[in-house]
């Protein structure tokens, strides 16, 4: 049986359990870990996630991170600039990660997700090397009321995510789904 089927069975496993409602923001966040290279066949799979999303009784609704950075950057005032000398970004990435809550924010009250609805991100690889996925955790946990379920394509160890393999790892409350979940 491949990972990625072993991954959705730990999540069908998982979203099959009676949630709490008395936790905070930062527990009600799942990540779904999964090896890099697997990208591609896991977006061709995240209706399945939908579908044992519905058949627990709970919502589903998708936000894509992918085009959210070229996006906000064609909305700059100065792209071309950028463009022309992205060492000038640095400066400027910040308000980056404050459009992508925004986005995020409207996008959960446009799709009226309530305490009950998986509100699942993807497209989390996009971001490497211009924001921290903590930091986007952050921005959108006290946004869901239900469960915030982010595709993480990288890896869980000793307590710690790592996305892409790339950066040291960094510790998250939040629940850990893998393929190798017993």
């Amino acid at each position: 049986m491949g990972k990625l089927k072993r991954l959705l069975q730990s999540y069908e496993r998982f979203i099959r359990t009676p949630w709490r409602d008395d936790v905070a923001a930062a527990q009600r966040v799942v990540f779904c870990v999964y090896d890099p290279v697997e990208e591609r066949a896991l977006r061709s799979r995240l209706g399945e996630f939908e579908l044992a999303t519905l058949a627990a009784g709970h919502g589903w609704q998708h936000f894509d991170l992918t085009d959210t950075f070229a996006q906000w950057l064609g909305s700059q005032r100065y792209a071309q600039k950028y463009f022309e000398k992205p060492e000038l970004l640095g400066t400027l990435l910040p308000k980056y990660l404050e459009f992508l809550g925004n986005q995020f924010a409207s996008f959960v009250e446009q799709a009226g997700a309530d305490d009950n609805t998986v509100v699942a991100v993807s497209g989390v690889g996009s971001v490497f090397g211009l924001t921290k996925v903590k930091g986007i955790v952050d921005a959108f946990a006290p946004r869901v009321g239900g469960r915030l379920l982010v595709f993480f394509p990288g890896s869980f160890e000793n307590d710690n995510y790592s996305l892409l393999d790339g950066y040291d790892g960094w510790n998250y409350l939040a629940v850990p789904i893998t393929a190798d979940q017993a």
